[in-house]
Order: C-alpha cells, then sequence, then structure tokens
C-alpha cells in the first residue's frame, strides 16, 4: 500500500484528481468504480471543472457506484443515485446508461445482489474510489464482514448510521439496510484509491495501515491489494 499524507482536504482532493484523470486519459474506455459521501467531493468538483474548461472526456466511460441505501428511489434527495448525478454527472459528458448502481427500491433483494454481481462481473473495474469510514468499515462492508463477500445487504450500525446522519435532516430518517458491492468484488479492481479526512478518520486509518489484516477493520485487507493508494490528510494520518 502506497501512503500519500497531504497537509489538508484540498490538497487531498487535488491528488486524488490527478490519479483518477490519469486513468481517464490512459483509457478513456476505462470503468471506474465511485463512492458516495463527503470525502470525494472535492475530487468530484476538480473533475466537473476540469472537463468544464479542458474538454476531458468521460463519453466512453462507465461508472460503477459500491452501495445504495434500501428503501429509497433514484429521484430521493438522499439516494446515491441522486448523490452522484447532482455532484458528478450532470457535470460530465457520461452517457446516464453507462452510470450503474443498485436499485434500492428493487422488489426481491436477493435478485437485486444476483442481478449486480453479475453486472461486476462483466464491468472490471480499473480504478475503485473508497472512502474510509470511522470504524473501518469501506463501501457499507462493516466490521465482521467476509473479505470473500459479493453484493449483498447489510444492517448499518449504529455508527454509520450516526456518522451518515449529517446527510439528513434528522438522523431517524437515515435507512438502517443497503446494499452494497462485497469487499472481494473491491479487491478486484485493477487500482485501488482510498481517501481519509479529518481527526476522527485518525484511528481507522492506523488500523487499516498499520494493524493486522482483519474483517473486524474491513480497510484492512487493502494491505494485500497489489496497487492500493491511502492519501490521508495531516490530521487523518495524525497517529501514523
Amino acid at each position: 500500500m502506497k501512503i500519500i499524507v497531504t497537509e489538508d482536504y484540498r490538497s487531498l482532493s487535488a491528488k486524488a484528481f490527478e490519479i483518477m484523470k490519469m486513468a481517464v486519459n490512459e483509457n478513456p474506455y476505462a470503468v471506474l468504480g465511485l463512492a458516495t459521501g463527503t470525502t470525494p467531493l472535492g475530487l468530484y468538483r476538480s473533475m466537473t471543472e476540469d472537463h468544464r474548461e479542458n474538454r476531458t472526456s468521460y463519453a466512453h466511460i462507465r461508472a460503477v457506484n459500491l452501495d445504495e441505501y434500501i428503501g429509497l428511489s433514484q429521484d430521493h434527495p438522499q439516494s446515491y443515485a441522486y448523490f452522484m448525478r447532482e455532484n458528478l454527472f450532470k457535470g460530465l459528458d457520461i452517457e446516464a446508461e453507462n452510470t450503474y448502481i443498485e436499485n434500492g427500491t428493487a422488489q426481491n433483494a436477493e435478485a437485486e445482489c444476483e442481478r449486480y454481481n453479475k453486472l461486476l462481473e462483466n464491468l472490471p473495474r480499473d480504478i475503485q474510489l473508497l472512502g474510509l469510514g470511522s470504524n473501518g468499515h469501506i463501501a457499507f462492508n462493516e466490521p465482521g464482514t467476509p473479505f470473500g463477500s459479493d453484493t449483498h445487504v447489510v444492517d448499518l450500525t449504529p455508527n454509520t448510521i450516526k456518522d451518515n446522519a449529517r446527510l439528513f435532516k434528522d438522523i431517524s430518517e437515515v435507512p438502517n439496510r443497503a446494499y452494497t458491492m462485497g469487499i472481494r468484488q473491491i479487491m478486484q479492481a485493477k487500482q485501488v484509491l482510498i481517501l481519509a479526512s479529518g481527526e476522527n478518520k485518525a484511528d481507522a486509518v492506523y488500523n487499516t495501515v498499520c494493524g493486522g489484516v482483519t474483517e473486524e477493520v474491513p480497510a484492512s485487507v487493502l494491505q494485500l491489494h497489489p496497487n492500493c493508494i491511502l492519501i490521508a490528510d495531516r490530521e487523518a494520518a495524525g497517529k501514523l
């Protein structure tokens, strides 16, 4: 695992953009594994600004997202599908039919997981973007998730619900279940780019980098990935 420590969130986002743009420039048909949450917002702003100013094209790029809340439609303002459209896709020339995410309102959860598993088999990711949960989770793979997991339904922990409540009017509105890409599938990406910002991520960064590889810290499995880059600002890297 390569570790890059930046001065602040702005420089973290700039470095992440540098890596993401390189992946797109090297392969205009690349498959990007993307993430939601506040951490990648700076990266996404840089991507849309670069497209507007430099015309970097995403016309042939395909984008696959990690996870989605169960019970929220793609038009719900707090759904991850909506988040991606508003914060990235509408600012690029990417085709809507080339953006993929789990269906939060699918009638049959088992069938939806199987659908997404087949999709991922056909869309090997050239680069997989990840955020880092304060308890070491990646996507919605909470502590204890088997490293061999595929797409599955997860009951979100109180800690994760609390972390995500900042995006809702009230914590009671946060869904308590979600679909998530499995750890095995995350590890299949050719390159993994994981971002961590803020003092509240310092323990998770330390455990990811310096602890043992254990399912109790899902992100620790990235120690075994042949091409993983962790970018952390100084606050998040404070315990390294």
